[in-house]
């Protein structure tokens, strides 16, 4: 009875933050970086809370957690930023593994996608090393803390494997964003049309190989 007292409390917290963040605006303004990036700045010193409930409370719920690793450099200095985006990371990391493991288990664990469910198996035997790659490949969606949730890796293993494999990609924006950014804004119209194509190209590819495979395999 206790345990089903604390799910329920659990539940309707998230729905208040939820609903909260709804109220203030939170899911607009942080719809894109620019939105966000203005947002912290008028905020000022409360511009780091701020960033780091909003990460908290949306991405674990739908709010892409690229938006705010991009609006961070943007806004402060990359060392700040780089901090702060890992501490948001972290935390929603947090909320999405414990909210999957002790309040919605059954419910999340019948939507987990099979290219994840493929992994149990290499979770039971080499569990951290599995989320620092998963991490470092994947990084945040969801249905990855859910699937960590409802799989029989322990917290701290999750934890610390979740760190390591994040500090990379999260380095990397933090301290590259902001000049590449600028790197775009310089690039001429031609330019995007030659990138347009070789993605595309690159599309075309991997589907095609993809086929492929396939076929071999039947």
């Amino acid at each position: 009875m206790t345990m089903v007292k604390a799910r329920v409390a659990a539940v309707a917290t998230v729905l208040a933050l939820l609903a909260l963040a709804y109220h203030l605006g939170l899911f607009e303004r942080f719809a894109a970086p620019e939105r966000a990036r203005d947002a912290l700045l008028a905020l000022g010193p409360w511009g780091y809370l701020a960033f780091i409930g909003a990460y908290t409370t949306l991405q674990p719920f739908g709010v892409p957690g690229t938006v705010f690793i991009v609006a961070a450099p943007l806004v402060w200095p990359w060392p700040v930023a780089f901090a702060l985006s890992m501490t948001g990371t972290m935390s929603a990391s947090v909320v999405g593994f414990s909210f999957a493991r002790f309040v919605a288990r059954d419910w999340f664990a019948s939507r987990i996608p099979a290219r994840l469910r493929r992994y149990d198996e290499a979770l039971e035997r080499r569990a951290f090393a599995t989320v620092v790659v998963l991490r470092f490949v994947l990084w945040m969606p969801p249905l990855l803390h859910a699937f960590f949730g409802v799989s029989r890796v322990r917290f701290w293993t999750h934890f610390w494997g979740s760190v390591i494999g994040y500090t990379p990609p999260l380095l990397a924006v933090s301290y590259f964003g902001p000049r590449l950014f600028e790197r775009l804004r310089a690039a001429p119209r031609d330019a995007w049309g030659w990138v347009a194509a070789a993605l595309a190209v690159a599309v075309a590819l991997g589907f095609a190989w993809r086929l492929r495979s396939r076929a071999r395999r039947a």
